[in-house]
């Protein structure tokens, strides 16, 4: 803890009002209330809490009394041999709250301009200051029980007089060192919150890294790397890791080598060790064969929809459809009514009616749930901690939603409003996992499409199905997702991985962003569209985000090798990606990857698992086997009729003679859900 001497910078936080209860009372039956002034300031990238006297010429004639049974004192000095005992017992001395005793007017708040004054005397024994740096927690109030107060206790077990909020209370204040650090409850005290808590990070907002000082930047990757790596990674420089190494004592002096155990140790639940996963398999080079040139067609028209709907309005030939969708796409228009079915809204099989009573049923239980969280009273909400937390971030998500699709423009556009209702009813629906960042970029997409709050709830709700394990704390699905990844990207070029890992990169965490929420931030808002509904299909095989992102890597690979990039510059190339990725151009090649797999014969069995290929003795139409030969469990690829489809190339030009796709007169039925 520095001195509390002349300190100057920008001014993030002050509050006045804010009293040190000594116990330099004039009788033994009083206490004396010393005004001051707490500010919270940005200073050469460091945050500093400060608090000082109003007046820090303190005359004792100037300092009002409460009484020894209305409070809880304790003096503080700075003498180094108390400071290791003092702690408990200066936190359990506060048990006792307050009662109501006479104020102090308070004086008038100098004029600031944003940087804090110079103080005349820095010597006051009350005043003291200390960087953020150093704080190990804050112990609160009891809510509702008089003046809230707050105690800071640093890293050396120093702990600080408690500071009482006379005027207002602390929640400003912890607002704004919420900005700098990860704050949470202390599983044994729930007044108390413990600084920078790693169980905390799947519930931190996402955060505009590079609008932060330094400070903000850096501490957020070390103590928060899940915000960081959804938003951060795209700013990492070498200065920031320069700067790791350097204002931490155990990363001074760190080799670059060491770097990326320091990021995997930090992120709760994602150290990868593949020798002691299950099922863990040794790929060696296998060669793949020829990979196939892959055409893309043009997206399914209204048209072509309506054709394959039969007079009661069920959806003929659902196998046929999937793999138009898969090779083109939908046009705009269809995409309201084809995602209900997609995302299994809609049963397949169902007809017009059915439908139309199955949205009455729905309609009728999303409002229900929608009443819960709407008759919650203010009074009741104080009381449910994990309630008022979602709101919280979920009203923070909600104010970050990308503004360039028009749909969403505006402080009071209705689709923000529309898209904090849906998220807040998704809490009552599904209240153990409630919001955890991310899932408001799932939506916006839906409620886009959908222009209906209840259809994009359900579409929603049933996405969520799909992606529920990317969101629970434990992190096991982005944990097996991450090294499904490595595996096959393995298999298909070993001497990349070799290089990524020569690197400390073989884990792939900068892929992380790309799982999460399924690309959302790498493409553009109609870009997304394409990608998720092809992706909805399940075609061509399970797992095909995984070969999607191989694609992207591999479209990446020959810069990443020849410019010898490293740890921090794979990092900062990978999320600059972002926005300039061409959406048909990865699809292609990802499918492409699909096929050659499909036709290896030697396939691993633990690829043929990740991609839903029990057995690798799979044939395609383009084999040259007989109908005999094909044994064991049938790809859905093989299923695919691409000479019959009209097509986009890889190149992106269109095919001058599109043919019409053949209709099978064969019905596939679903059973309803």
């Amino acid at each position: 803890m520095a001195a509390a001497g002349v300190v100057s910078g920008k001014i993030i936080y002050e509050q006045e009002g804010v009293y040190i209860h000594s116990s330099c009372g004039k009788t033994n039956d009083q206490d004396s209330l010393i005004s001051g002034i707490l500010r919270v300031l940005e200073k050469d990238a460091e945050v500093i809490v400060d608090w000082r006297p109003l007046d820090d010429a303190l005359d004792s004639s100037s300092i009002l009394y409460a009484g020894k049974d209305s409070s809880s004192v304790v003096e503080w000095t700075q003498a180094p041999k108390e400071r290791g005992h003092r702690g408990s017992e200066h936190l359990n001395s506060y048990e006792a709250e307050w009662d109501m005793v006479s104020t102090v007017p308070s004086k008038k708040k100098p004029h600031t301009t944003g940087d804090a004054p110079s103080h005349r005397n820095g010597k006051s024994k009350w005043s003291f200051l200390f960087s953020l740096t150093d704080l190990k927690s804050i112990k609160q109030n009891k809510e509702g029980m008089g003046w809230s107060y707050l105690v800071f206790c640093l890293k050396d077990d120093v702990v600080l007089p408690a500071l009482h909020f006379h005027q207002g209370d602390s929640k400003l204040l912890i607002d704004s060192l919420e900005k700098y650090v990860v704050l949470c409850e202390s599983p044994q005290d729930k007044r108390t919150l413990l600084v920078n808590c790693q169980s905390k990070s799947l519930s931190q907002s996402f955060e505009n890294l590079l609008d932060e000082p330094a400070y903000g930047l850096i501490q957020k990757i070390k103590k928060d790397p899940y915000t960081a790596t959804m938003v951060g990674f795209s700013k990492v420089t070498n200065y920031i890791f320069d700067s790791l190494r350097g204002s931490d004592p155990s990363t001074h002096q760190r080799p670059p080598s060491e770097m990326a155990d320091f990021l995997s140790d930090a992120i709760p639940g994602l150290k990868i060790n593949q020798q002691e996963e299950p099922g863990f398999e040794v790929i060696t080079r296998i060669d793949l064969g020829e990979r196939p040139v892959v055409q893309r067609r043009e997206p399914v028209s209204l048209e072509e929809w309506s054709q394959n709907i039969d007079s009661e309005g069920r959806i003929l030939n659902v196998d046929n459809m999937k793999q138009m969708i898969f090779r083109g796409g939908l046009s705009h228009a269809l995409r309201k009514q084809a995602w209900k079915f997609l995302l299994g809204y809609f049963p397949w099989d169902s007809t017009k009616e059915e439908r139309i009573q199955l949205q009455k049923q729905k309609t009728d239980e999303y409002f229900r749930m929608k009443l819960q969280w709407k008759s919650v009273s203010e009074e009741q909400e104080k009381r449910n901690s994990r309630l008022r937390d979602y709101r919280s971030l979920i009203e923070k998500d909600v104010n970050r939603t990308d503004r360039t699709n028009k749909f969403y423009e505006g402080q009071d556009n209705p689709g923000l409003i529309l898209l904090h209702d849906i998220l807040m009813t998704y809490c009552m629906y599904d209240f153990d996992l409630g919001y955890v960042q991310g899932m408001s970029d799932l939506l916006s997409p839906l409620l886009y499409v959908m222009e209906n709050e209840v259809d994009a709830f359900w579409c929603f709700a049933s996405y969520m199905d799909q992606m529920h394990q990317n969101f629970e704390e434990q992190m096991q699905g982005m944990k097996t997702q991450l090294i499904q990844l490595s595996t096959l990207l393995r298999l298909l070029d070993s001497g990349f991985c070799s290089y990524l890992e020569s690197q400390d990169s073989g884990y792939l965490y900068f892929c992380f962003r790309w799982l999460l929420i399924r690309f959302k931030r790498e493409f553009s808002f109609l870009d997304i569209l394409r990608l998720w509904e092809v992706m909805w299909t399940d075609l061509p095989c399970k797992n095909f985000h995984l070969l999607l992102c191989c694609a992207i890597l591999e479209s990446e690979k020959q810069q990443i090798m020849e410019k010898h990039y490293g740890f921090n510059e794979i990092l900062k190339h990978i999320n600059e990606l972002s926005m300039k990725i061409d959406v048909e151009d990865v699809l292609c090649k990802a499918e492409a990857i699909s096929l050659q797999m499909v036709k290896c014969k030697e396939l691993p069995q633990a690829v043929s698992e990740i991609l839903g290929l029990q057995d690798s003795e799979v044939t395609t139409p383009d084999s040259d086997t007989g109908e005999d030969e094909n044994v064991g469990m049938t790809s859905p690829t093989s299923t695919f009729q691409s000479d019959s489809l009209p097509v986009l190339a890889t190149s992106g030009a269109r095919d001058d003679n599109p043919t019409q796709t053949s209709v099978s007169p064969n019905v596939s039925r679903l059973t309803p859900a």
